[in-house]
């Protein structure tokens, strides 16, 4: 073998025959050391690796082992030969191992039918003989005792801040009325709080402007209107003496009295009800204060407080309550504007006629028919009233008749075409519905409570179904991303 095969460490030749290792010295005794000892511990890495794999493999088998020694001997003790869980014994004969003691006792062996349930109310077997429909019904019976109690405190602690309860409430129906008059002055390079100055200014404008000329109108027309009335009870009485019913001097002034007594008896019962939302000024003044302030900034930065209101939750709840607010305040906007124009339309179409008839307070009962509409149903039948009643005092049955029929047939156009077209399937609520919150609202609140009644169920019915749909809400655009500290 020639030198450059052998390499430098293995020369050739010499007198004994055979090759001689010669071993380097220094630098290359070091390199050599060096690499034997990296080689050494990876080989003690990988032992470590392979016992400690050694390890986990056994325990695994063990457990294997375990569980299927179990399975095994539970099947002997239990199963029978018409059962799903009948196993057929091993011919080899072997002594049945009992499930080992480490097995917790809440296990269930898998083929073994499950013996009655223990209820934790009772720790015993009695209640597994109680149906199954009584032990859900109550079960949901105390869930609806502990709602009921949660909704009863609720509505205590608003009756206890209805002060400023009820002025949020108006000021956020003000907000969704004014917001798309803000965004568009937004739009067009305004600053927020100018854009809001703007509109809020402009709207409490318009507000005074029609308070002025209808007190106006008003305090004009009364003296003539009192005079017609007095002719108009006096053609009543004649009409109900001459006419099919024939009734005597005598019969009418018992009936008369009988009107005047109820009324003087009942006078406190009738102005409580409006008086009740507003006892005294003070509270008058300072609710009109905190509408204006609260709209103010509800219409600024309605954005900003909702967001701080919705990172106070927890982070799994916040985009399916963020994307059920937003709903509902869609929602709201669109029932505020729907609503301000079906008043709209009910108030011209009664004022009109009103005008042609020569009723007095045309304006004025315009300007009612228009403020009522916002209670639906029940509203704009009672101003409509107010109206005949005026029209049947000032100008006799033949103008109040036609006046009814006015006030009916806007308020058929009103439910059969105006809310369906211009309310939509987004804020529909079934008649029942509007009934049954006025209803409660007038107990809870006054008049304050009928006008907030129905927006309200709008808003809960809009929330309830998304916050209870399956699908996941889109991310919204200002969405708050928290990101995890574990990554």
């Amino acid at each position: 073998m020639s030198r450059s095969a052998v390499g430098p460490w293995f020369p050739s030749g010499g007198d004994s025959g055979h090759r001689v290792t010669e071993f380097p010295t220094g630098l290359g005794q070091r390199r050599i050391l060096s690499d034997l000892t990296g080689a050494a511990g990876t080989l003690r890495r990988q032992e470590v690796r392979l016992s400690r794999f050694e390890r986990i493999r056994g325990q695994f088998r063990r457990a294997y082992e375990s569980l299927r020694s179990r399975r095994e001997s539970a099947g002997l003790r239990a199963g029978t030969p018409g059962s799903a869980a009948w196993v057929v014994p091993d011919p080899t004969p072997s002594a049945p191992q009992p499930p080992p003691a480490s097995a917790a006792p809440s296990a269930q062996p898998v083929g073994v039918e499950a013996s009655a349930p223990l209820h934790s109310s009772t720790s015993s077997r009695d209640d597994a003989d109680v149906p199954h429909a009584l032990r859900v019904g109550a079960a949901w019976s105390w869930r609806l005792l502990a709602i009921g109690i949660v909704a009863w405190a609720l509505l205590k602690i608003v009756g206890q801040i209805r002060i400023v309860i009820i002025p949020l409430a108006i000021a956020l129906l003000l907000s969704a009325l004014l917001a798309p008059a803000v965004g568009w002055l937004f739009r067009a390079r305004f600053p927020r709080s100018l854009a809001t100055a703007v509109v809020l200014v402009g709207g409490l404008a318009a507000v005074v402007g029609t308070l002025t000329l209808v007190v106006n109108e008003f305090i004009q027309g009364v003296p003539e209107l009192s005079e017609k009335s007095s002719q108009g009870v006096r053609q009543i009485q004649d009409w109900l003496r001459t006419g099919p019913l024939h009734l005597d001097d005598r019969q009418l002034d018992n009936y008369i009295n009988e009107a005047e007594k109820w009324i003087n008896d009942n006078t406190a019962g009738l102005t409580s009800g409006a008086l009740s939302t507003a006892a005294t000024l003070a509270e008058v003044l300072t609710g009109t204060i905190l509408v204006l302030f609260a709209t103010f900034f509800f219409l600024r930065d309605g954005g900003r407080i909702w967001r701080f209101l919705v990172r106070l939750l927890p982070v799994n709840a916040r985009w399916k309550v963020d994307d059920a607010g937003r709903a509902s305040w869609q929602t709201l906007g669109a029932y505020v504007r729907a609503t301000v124009l079906v008043a709209f339309i009910d108030a011209l179409g009664i004022g009109i006629f009103l005008v042609i008839f020569e009723i007095p307070f045309a304006f004025p009962l315009a300007a009612l028919v228009f403020l009522a509409s916002f209670i639906p149903i029940v509203g704009a039948t009672l101003s409509g009233g107010v109206a005949v009643l005026v029209a049947l005092v000032d100008s006799g049955p033949i103008t109040a008749l036609i006046i009814l029929g006015v006030v009916i047939g806007v308020q058929q156009l009103e439910g059969h075409v105006l809310q369906p077209l211009i309310m939509g399937r987004a804020v529909a609520i079934h008649p029942l519905a509007v009934i049954v919150g006025i209803a409660a609202g007038v107990v809870l609140a006054g008049v304050t409570g009928a006008l907030i009644a129905v927006p309200l169920i709008a808003v809960l019915n809009t929330a309830v179904r998304r916050l209870a749909a399956r699908s996941v809400p889109e991310t919204p655009s200002d969405a708050v991303v928290v990101v995890s500290k574990d990554h």
